[in-house]
């Protein structure tokens, strides 16, 4: 469905493209997503009405009952409707230069809906000479994979197989807005129908009422050695202090446990963050002011951990640095291996760092100390009321 078509209050009518199959005057309908049922009272065309429409054919369905449909809804005849689901095992051909990262978020169109969508996994690359199936970590430009998808949203579809026009997709940049890759639904993976959200009735409010607090995700990024680990637990002890309820997600504690497995390469970084936001999402529900300090270099991961959490939560705190500043302090010694070549992939030397555009909070550690930054973001949150008490 393209468009709700209403020139007067006398005429409703719903216009669109036949996908596949046919429709007649009549015929018992049923929309999907909202499973409401009606009749075709009439299918109007550019050149009339007829009785009956093919594939292909734009048409303005008229229906004999008041039903709610929305642009993108698919309308199917009864007994044969559209299936649903938000994950699926799809052939991906990859069409951006920049190379394509599982668990980064890009929109998802097919047909007329798009919904914000991931890649879970790159199950491996097709070798086009040979078809192969090679394992790999990413797509680059031209290259076709297997990959698992998952969606924000359920989707109406149809495997590719049995209809290319409800079963192919396109996938889009959300910063750019470029089309990045194209792509054909093999089949909706089997836990996407068996997987339902578990309602609870001890809630994110409730958990928050109790503590007294608005919970928020506090999100420091910058370069190593900025300041951002000090910085985020000088914030964590002066909330104690006041007595709050926090948590700290710290980039190399998490790389011990939940992340051992992940390298430094630019997927696992994409990974890393996507695995992050979601425990950070999970601690905010808990009803914790939650600090989170990663260098986190990419403004897609950054924003898909802010999109993860409801409007005003995701607090993003740039802890501005200059790299010679950074540099200079190496607190570590990362900067000096990395400029032997001992560690490779290393932000700011040798990946690069995409700086936040319009942080909740700059910190510039070069005109304040990391008690003076702490106490900056005390008072920002006090201000916006995090700290004045749960309001649900």
């Amino acid at each position: 469905m393209q468009w709700v078509n209403r020139p007067n209050l006398d005429f409703r009518g719903f216009s669109g493209t036949i996908a596949s199959g046919t429709i007649e005057v009549g015929d018992e309908i049923i929309v999907i997503p909202s499973g409401k049922r009606s009749t075709v009272k009439e299918i109007v065309t550019y050149d009339g009405n007829r009785d009956i429409a093919r594939e292909d054919m734009a048409v303005t369905l008229t229906l004999n009952d008041e039903i709610d449909i929305s642009r993108g809804d698919i309308i199917c005849k009864k007994d044969n409707p559209a299936e649903q689901a938000d994950q699926f095992q799809a052939h991906v051909l990859w069409m951006s230069e920049k190379e394509m990262f599982p668990g980064r978020q890009y929109l998802l169109k097919t047909g007329n809906k798009t919904v914000p969508a991931s890649i879970l996994k790159l199950k491996h690359r097709i070798d086009i000479n040979d078809f192969s199936e090679v394992a790999v970590n990413t797509l680059a430009l031209n290259e076709v994979g297997i990959a698992t998808l998952s969606l924000s949203a359920p989707i109406a579809f149809d495997t590719y197989s049995d209809n290319r026009n409800t079963g192919s997709f396109i996938l889009i940049d959300r910063q750019t807005n470029a089309t990045v890759g194209v792509g054909m639904l093999d089949f909706a993976l089997r836990r996407a129908s068996n997987v339902v959200w578990q309602d609870l009735d001890v809630n994110k409010a409730v958990r928050s009422e109790q503590k007294n607090q608005k919970p928020a995700l506090l999100w420091f990024t910058g370069l190593s050695g900025s300041g951002k680990s000090t910085i985020a637990n000088l914030v964590e002890k002066r909330l104690l202090d006041l007595g709050r309820h926090t948590y700290t997600l710290d980039g190399d504690n998490v790389r011990h446990g939940l992340n051992r497995d992940l390298n430094f390469s630019k997927a696992d970084r994409v990974e890393n963050i996507r695995r992050i936001g979601e425990v950070a999402k999970l601690m905010v529900d808990a009803g914790l002011i939650t600090m989170a300090s990663f260098i986190s270099p990419y403004r897609a991961e950054r924003q898909l951990a802010r999109d993860l959490l409801e409007e005003g939560e995701f607090i993003e705190i740039f802890v501005n640095t200059p790299l010679e500043v950074a540099e200079a302090r190496d607190v570590k010694g990362l900067y000096a291996k990395a400029r032997a070549g001992e560690i490779k992939n290393f932000t700011g030397i040798d990946s690069e760092y995409q700086k936040p555009q319009n942080p909740e909070i700059e910190v510039n550690t070069v005109e304040m100390s990391a008690d003076e930054a702490a106490e900056m973001i005390v008072e920002y949150l006090k201000d916006k009321g995090f700290l004045a008490g749960y309001e649900g």
